[in-house]
């Protein structure tokens, strides 16, 4: 239950945020960043919110989450989107560095929660 809850939040800060940066600002359709919003969390939660956090620091976590989300929206942004936006390296960076700075909130929240890698900090026995 507890992945369903952050998976949900995750999925609604990044949906929010795509769509205030590449819809509001630059007309792309909700389809494509509903696309984007679901790959980056297939790809970012399992790799970068339980394995590479629990291991590392909130910003190195935060950064990866940032360049994923870079990459994501860019490869996304072009082949769904093409032409429709000039520049997409520059948009892609704007919205990642968005979805970065959101991610680095959403750690804090997930570092409470006995998820991923983060679960045997979670679960040492007490005596």
């Amino acid at each position: 239950m507890e992945h369903a809850k952050a998976l949900a939040i995750k999925s609604g800060m990044t949906l929010i945020g795509l769509l205030l940066v590449l819809t509001a600002g630059f007309g792309v359709s909700f389809g494509t960043v509903l696309v984007m919003t679901i790959v980056l969390g297939a790809v970012s939660y399992p790799l970068g919110d339980l394995k590479l956090f629990p291991k590392s620091t909130n910003m190195i976590a935060s950064t990866a989450d940032t360049g994923v989300a870079f990459l994501i929206i860019w490869i996304i942004g072009m082949s769904m989107a093409g032409n429709a936006v000039t520049g997409w390296p520059w948009v892609s960076l704007l919205a990642a560095v968005v979805i970065g700075a959101a991610e680095f909130f959403f750690h804090l929240y997930i570092a409470k929660k006995p998820l991923g890698d983060n679960k045997k900090l979670h679960t040492a026995p007490s005596h």
